[in-house]
C-alpha cells in the first residue's frame, strides 16, 4: 500500500491547462498527466475534474492541489472571489472559479499565477537555485511576471502585473497603436506574441535575418528588467516564453538593461555581470507545473 502523499498540480494558461498527479516534482508518472485544451470554462473544468477522479481512483486520496493560474486571478485567501478569474479578454472566463470545482476532492487548494507558479519552481529548482530572490517573466501570448523573495511571491492587491507598465517607445515603432485592449501600448500591448504578429505579420521566428523587430522587442523587455532591477533588486531575472525563443533576444535585453540602469546599480561588479542577472529559464517549459507541484507542496 502506497502511504506517500499525494498532490494534484495545474497549470491553467489561456491556451491550454495541464495537469499532472505525483509525489514530488521529480516524481510524476508519463500516465498522471493529461493536456486539456482551454475552451469554455464548463468543458474545460470538467475535464480536469474526470482527469484527476481517474488518477485518485488508481492512486488514492489527493493530499493537496496546487494551481498556477492565467491572470488576472484573485490570489488573496480571505477574499470572496479568492481563486476566480477576474477582468479577462478571454471570452467567457471572467468571474469562473478555477478551486470550487476541485473542492469535491476534500483537500487544500493552493492557488498563484501561472507565472508566480513557474517562479517558484526556478527559484527553487532552475536558475534561482543560488539566489535569495527572483523574478520570472514570461513573453508569448501575454507578459506576466513574478517575483519570489525568500521562497515566497510578492503580492499585495493583486498579483504583480508586468505586463501593463509603460515603457518607451522606439523611434522605430512609434506608428504601432499596440494590441492591449485595456492600455493600447502597454509593454504587452507592443511586445507580446500578439503583438509581433499584429505588426509584422509573422510571429517572431519568421522574421527575416537583419529585420529590426527582435531590436525593438528586445529594447522594450531590456527596459522591463532594468525597472524589475531597481524596484525589486532581483538578483536573478528570468526571461521565458514563446516569443523569448523565437530569436536571440537575451543579449540585446542585457545592453538595453545597461544602458538603463546607467552603471547606478552595482551589476557590473559582480561575478557575471548582467550575463549572471538575467537569464534563461533552467527548467524551460516544465517551470510552470513544477510550480504548481511545490503550491500544493507548501
Amino acid at each position: 500500500m502506497n502511504t506517500r502523499a499525494l498532490y494534484g498540480a495545474i497549470e491553467a494558461g489561456g491556451t491550454k491547462f495541464v495537469c499532472a498527479a505525483g509525489y514530488g516534482p521529480r516524481d510524476i508518472a508519463p500516465q498522471m498527466r493529461a493536456v486539456i485544451p482551454t475552451t469554455r470554462p464548463a468543458d474545460t473544468l470538467a475535464a480536469v475534474v474526470a482527469f484527476f477522479e481517474q488518477v485518485s481512483a488508481s492512486a488514492g486520496a489527493f493530499s493537496a492541489f496546487g494551481v498556477g493560474a492565467f491572470g488576472p486571478v484573485d490570489v488573496e485567501p480571505t477574499s470572496g472571489t479568492w481563486g476566480s478569474i477576474l477582468s479577462t479578454p478571454k471570452p467567457g472566463w471572467a468571474g469562473t472559479s478555477l478551486v470550487a470545482p476541485l473542492e469535491r476532492f476534500g483537500c487544500p487548494v493552493a492557488l498563484d499565477t501561472d507565472v508566480s507558479a513557474a517562479a517558484l519552481a526556478e527559484a527553487r529548482l532552475g536558475a534561482g537555485r543560488d539566489a535569495h530572490s527572483l523574478t520570472y517573466v514570461t513573453v508569448g501570448t501575454g507578459i506576466g511576471g513574478g517575483v519570489i523573495d525568500q521562497g515566497r511571491s510578492i503580492r499585495g492587491m493583486l498579483h504583480p502585473e508586468m505586463g501593463h507598465v509603460r515603457v518607451r517607445r522606439d523611434p522605430r515603432d512609434t506608428h504601432f497603436a499596440g494590441v492591449c485592449p485595456f492600455h493600447g501600448d502597454c509593454l504587452e500591448g507592443l511586445a507580446s506574441g500578439p503583438a509581433i504578429v499584429a505588426r509584422w505579420g509573422v510571429p517572431m521566428s519568421a522574421l527575416p535575418a537583419g529585420h529590426t523587430g527582435p531590436d525593438i522587442i528586445g529594447g522594450y523587455l531590456g527596459q522591463l528588467a532594468a525597472t524589475i532591477a531597481l524596484m525589486f533588486a532581483s538578483e536573478r531575472i528570468v526571461f521565458g516564453g514563446g516569443v523569448m525563443g523565437g530569436a536571440d533576444l537575451l543579449p540585446r535585453i542585457r545592453a538595453v538593461a545597461a544602458e538603463q540602469l546607467g552603471g547606478y546599480l552595482p551589476i557590473e561588479t559582480r561575478a557575471g555581470g548582467f550575463e549572471r542577472l538575467i537569464v534563461a529559464p533552467a527548467l524551460a517549459d516544465q517551470a510552470g507545473i513544477i510550480g504548481a507541484m511545490l503550491l500544493a507542496m507548501g
